[in-house]
C-alpha cells in the first residue's frame, strides 16, 4: 500500500489520475486486513487488495465527483453495488480516479498520458487507464458507452473490458446513456481483469438491466487455450482511415493468434453506417435527458464541450429516438448471427495512437476526422450490440506509444473472450513494458 502512495506522489503531479486519494483510510484498513488474516478471517481473493474507482462510482463517505463542478462536494452515503462487492471480496478503496466530465468525451482533462505526457491518456476512463499504465494503481474500474474503457486501455498500453450489457449492474453508477453503459476493469494484465470480473458480474435486484445467468469462474476459464477457436477478421471498414503501424500491429497479433491454433475466417462487417447513426441519436438524447434540468438551471457550471453536447442533444426529434430504437434491433440481429461463424472478432481498438493534448482533429492520407468521430467508430458498435468487448496492447508506434487489439465475443461469453486475450498475452511482452515518468 505505502508503494503505492509513494508512487501516487512521485507521478500524479504530472498525470492527474487522481481526483481524491484515500491514503490515510487505505493503510489503516490495509493494517486490518494484514491482522484479519493473521486470525484466520479470509474475505476473499481481493482481501487487502487495493483498488482505485472511476470517480462515476458512487462511494460511502468519500467524495464522488464526476469530474463535474456540479458534483464536488457530493458525498454518497452508501456505495454502488460493484464497490460493495469489491468491498465484500476484501478490497480497499485507494482512491477515486479522473474522468471526462459525467463520462461525456473522450480525452480526460487534465489527464495525461504516462507514456508522452504531451499526449491524451483517452477516456473517458483515462485516469484508471493512465493510474495503471503509471504502477499508481494495481486495479481499476471504469465505464464505457461508445468505447471509454477500451479507448483510454488502447492508448496508456493496459487492459480494458468492456463486458456484456447487463454482465456487471451499473446501480450507483452515473450514467450517461442508460441503453449503452456498460461498467468493468481496467487492469495491466488478462488475470486481473478476469477476477475482478468475477467478482463485480452477477444479478442485482436493484439493476432491472442486470442478467440473471450464471458468472463463471473466469480465471480459470482464462487457461483453457485457444487451438481450434474461430477469429473473424473483418475485410472493411476497421482498416479503413487508419494509421499504418496500428494496422501492421493488429495484422502481425491475428498472425500470431493463426500460430498459436486459431483459425481465421474473413468477412465484410454489416451496417456501418447505420451502426453510427443509431449510436449516436441514442447517446445524445439519453444524456441529454438525464441532465435536462442541469442544463436549464446550472448550464455555466458545466465543461463547454460537454455543456454543447447535451445542448445538441436537445434538438433531436423523438422520431428520430424510436427510429434509432427499431434500427438497433435488425442491426443487432445481423451481427449475432456473425457468430455461427466464428468465436470472436479481432479489429483494431483505436485507427491511432493516443493523440497530442488540443488536438482536435486527426489526419489518415487525406481524409481529416474529427478526433470525437475517430475516437468511437471502431468500438461503439459493441456498445450498440452490447456485446463483450476487451482491450490488450498489441505493439508500440515509433514514437513509442501503444497500439491496442480489441477482441469482441457473444453474448455473456466474456470466458472466451478473455481466453484469446491471456493467450496472446502470454506470447508476447507487451504486458511488461512501463513507461519512464520524468
Amino acid at each position: 500500500m505505502r508503494l503505492l502512495l509513494d508512487q501516487i506522489d512521485h507521478t500524479d503531479n504530472k498525470l492527474k489520475a487522481y481526483i481524491t486519494v484515500c491514503g490515510e483510510s487505505a493503510l489503516k484498513l490495509a493494517e486490518a486486513a494484514e491482522l484479519q488474516l493473521k486470525a484466520g478471517q479470509d474475505l476473499g481473493p481481493l482481501h487487502g487488495i487495493p483498488v482505485s474507482i472511476k470517480d462515476l462510482y458512487e462511494t460511502a463517505g468519500i467524495r464522488t465527483t464526476c469530474g463535474s463542478k456540479l458534483m464536488q462536494d457530493y458525498v454518497p452515503r452508501t456505495d454502488c453495488t460493484v464497490v460493495r462487492r469489491l468491498k465484500l471480496n476484501g478490497a480497499i478503496v485507494l482512491g477515486k480516479l479522473n474522468t471526462h466530465e459525467f463520462a461525456l468525451g473522450g480525452i480526460t482533462p487534465p489527464t495525461r498520458n504516462p507514456w508522452n505526457l504531451r499526449h491524451i491518456p483517452g477516456g473517458s476512463s483515462g485516469g484508471s487507464a493512465a493510474a495503471i499504465a503509471a504502477c499508481s494503481a494495481i486495479a481499476s474500474t471504469g465505464s464505457d458507452t461508445g468505447g471509454s474503457i477500451r479507448i483510454p486501455a488502447s492508448f496508456c498500453g493496459v487492459v480494458g473490458l468492456k463486458p456484456t450489457y447487463g454482465r456487471v449492474s451499473r446501480t450507483g453508477i452515473f450514467p450517461e446513456s442508460w441503453s449503452l453503459d456498460h461498467a468493468g476493469p481496467i487492469t495491466k494484465r488478462v488475470q486481473d481483469a478476469a477476477l475482478l470480473l468475477r467478482i463485480m458480474a452477477g444479478r442485482d435486484e436493484l439493476d432491472p438491466t442486470s442478467s440473471g445467468l450464471p458468472v463463471p469462474d473466469y480465471l480459470e476459464e482464462v487457461k483453457l487455450g485457444i487451438s481450434g477457436l474461430r477469429v473473424g477478421v473483418p475485410t472493411n471498414y476497421f482498416y479503413e482511415h487508419c494509421d499504418k503501424e496500428v494496422a501492421e500491429a493488429v495484422r502481425s497479433a491475428i498472425d500470431l493468434l493463426k500460430d498459436l491454433g486459431c483459425r481465421m475466417v474473413e468477412f465484410e462487417f454489416p451496417c456501418i453506417p447505420e451502426i453510427m447513426a443509431a449510436y449516436t441519436t441514442l447517446d445524445s438524447c439519453e444524456a441529454s435527458a438525464y441532465h435536462e434540468r442541469s442544463i436549464e438551471q446550472r448550464a455555466g457550471d458545466f465543461q463547454p464541450d460537454v455543456r454543447l453536447l447535451l445542448e445538441q442533444g436537445m434538438f433531436i426529434p423523438a422520431t428520430y429516438y424510436i427510429q434509432a430504437l427499431r434500427i438497433r434491433a435488425v442491426i443487432f440481429t445481423q451481427i449475432t448471427n456473425l457468430f455461427d461463424r466464428f468465436d470472436v472478432i479481432v479489429t483494431p481498438s483505436e485507427p491511432m495512437v493516443a493523440p497530442e493534448v488540443g488536438q482536435q482533429t486527426v489526419r489518415f492520407g487525406d481524409l481529416e476526422e474529427s478526433l470525437d468521430s475517430a475516437l468511437v467508430r471502431y468500438l461503439a458498435p459493441f456498445n450498440l450490440t452490447g456485446l463483450p468487448a476487451l482491450s490488450i496492447p498489441c505493439g508500440f508506434s515509433g514514437s513509442g506509444l501503444p497500439i491496442g487489439m480489441q477482441i469482441i465475443g457473444r453474448g455473456y461469453d466474456e470466458s472466451t473472450v478473455l481466453r484469446v486475450g491471456y493467450a496472446y498475452e502470454q506470447a508476447t511482452d507487451w504486458h511488461m513494458r512501463f513507461p519512464v515518468i520524468d
